[in-house]
């Protein structure tokens, strides 16, 4: 890992969340579990590769409007229209479903996966969080997420070690809008050469927090995650 400076050198780390702090493991069988429970029966693969392909396809593959205002209501359309392409590609039309049952499935799914039950914390993150906070480290949270965010790190045992805890949906910004890093360098009260960023994502986690000044390193959790950065959490405190 390269960082520009020592840790010890910076006064804050920031994080992103999902596929950052906590994932989904068993994503593909909740969401299969799901659909079998509506009488849609397809294997775990099948599933599983199309919820992967569709997240790359709308998540990473996202162009974000600089004029559009993040809210929860654009992050579940955002959501639905991802799970419809999944629904569509598993073929619901063959199985003669409404389009309000369609409808009705994605409001689901996305219920579902913006609760708490589905998540679980990496396992690096209940001892490095903790340790990070030891050394003097103000912790902070940046995420794209629903409004649901703050009661599910709640629910994980690990909110108060975060201020601020900035979630696109509830201040109207969004990643990689860099305006989402500068409101909370102003709530933080610190200057950029100050914090350090870790997400999972090239435009949103390095690019983004770049663009104020904030030093950033990727944290590759998955076998897809390309370039340079770490694979835990334990990497950063060897800094």
């Amino acid at each position: 890992m390269i960082l520009r400076k020592p840790l010890n050198l910076y006064k804050a780390v920031f994080f992103d969340v999902g596929d950052t702090l906590m994932t989904i493991p068993a994503a593909r069988v909740i969401m299969q579990q799901f659909l079998a429970a509506r009488s849609l029966h397809r294997a775990e693969e099948e599933v599983g590769d199309l919820f992967t392909e569709a997240f790359r396809l709308f998540y990473y593959g996202r162009q974000l409007d600089p004029f559009e205002v993040c809210t929860p209501e654009s992050d579940r359309a955002f959501w639905m229209k991802l799970y419809h392409y999944i629904l569509d590609k598993l073929g619901v039309q063959e199985e003669n479903w409404t389009d309000e049952r369609i409808h009705q499935c994605c409001h689901g799914l996305y219920d579902l996966f913006t609760g708490p039950e589905a998540y679980q914390l990496f396992d690096d993150v209940s001892e490095c969080i903790p340790n990070l906070q030891a050394r003097g480290l103000q912790l902070g949270i940046i995420s794209n997420f629903a409004p649901t965010l703050p009661d599910i790190l709640q629910k994980k045992g690990i909110a108060h070690y975060f201020d601020p805890i900035i979630v696109s949906t509830l201040v109207g910004l969004e990643k990689p809008d860099p305006a989402i890093f500068k409101l909370a360098l102003e709530q933080s009260g610190l200057l950029a050469e100050d914090v350090l960023y870790i997400g999972d994502h090239d435009r949103n986690d390095i690019w983004a927090p770049n663009q104020v000044g904030i030093d950033a390193v990727k944290i590759k959790r998955y076998d897809y995650h390309s370039g340079e950065g770490i694979h835990t959490l334990h990497e950063l405190l060897q800094a």
